[in-house]
């Protein structure tokens, strides 16, 4: 009995199938359907700016005499980096920023009572943008020479930027709607059915990642700026309509 119920409920189940079937392939010749895809495009691209920065340190008692300091240092600097083949006129300074030094004071039996003052500390950047990337590169790497002279330099990791990214935008918006563009051709023709016009198109979100690096996609949107060797994608959902 329990066995002829199941063939009973098999039955019904094969019935309900075949009427479910029968009506999508009913609705798909008598209404237009549509293709939803997404087409992506990629470029590899080097970077043809660099921005390179730079900070310099003094400290003494005495604030004058500190003031007096950083500028000797920043004459020995500028002197060194025109020498490199930097022009004078990339050379751009901040401000002199100025802090107390001070040190903690204890008593012999290790209480905490106060702090001295001991002097000021004084520190000013340096910021190089150029076009000349092997250069101001290599520039950055050398400039340790500095501490040969006394000069307390700290060198910031160059950022690396392209300053043709408007028309690379456009270039993988391209790329992108054509890669879906054929898609959606292939998927109509083995659909056995025919691709109509377009309906609408969505640009994804622009992503610079560095080639070869782990670096993940965002949903904001990635732009790498510690690569000098860079991949550039963009994705574009393409609807069609589908006769």
């Amino acid at each position: 009995m329990k066995g002829y119920a199941n063939a009973i409920i098999f039955g019904i189940a094969i019935i309900v199938s075949s009427i479910y079937l029968g009506n999508a392939y009913v609705n798909r010749n008598n209404t237009d359907g549509e293709i939803r895809i997404t087409g992506l495009g990629k470029a590899d691209f080097t970077s043809d700016l660099i921005v390179w920065e730079g900070r310099f340190v003094v400290e003494n008692i005495d604030l004058k005499q500190a003031y007096l300091n950083l500028e000797n240092d920043k004459v020995l600097i500028k002197k060194y980096l025109i020498a490199k083949g930097v022009p004078e006129e990339k050379l751009v300074f901040s401000a002199v920023n100025t802090n107390q030094k001070s040190k903690r004071l204890y008593s012999q039996n290790g209480d905490y009572m106060g702090e001295e003052f001991s002097g000021y500390i004084l520190s000013q950047s340096i910021q190089i943008e150029s076009k000349d990337v092997l250069k101001i590169e290599k520039i950055s790497r050398e400039v340790t020479e500095l501490l040969n002279q006394g000069i307390q330099f700290y060198s910031e990791s160059p950022r690396y930027y392209y300053t043709k990214l408007a028309d690379l935008k456009i270039e993988m918006i391209s790329k992108a709607t054509q890669d879906a563009r054929l898609r959606a051709e292939k998927i109509s023709e083995f659909s056995g059915g025919n691709l109509g016009e377009l309906k609408s198109a969505k640009m994804g979100v622009f992503q610079i990642t560095g080639q070869n690096s782990k670096e993940e996609y965002s949903w904001g949107g990635t732009f790498n700026t510690s690569s000098k060797e860079k991949t550039a994608s963009i994705t574009m959902k393409l609807v069609y309509k589908v006769k």
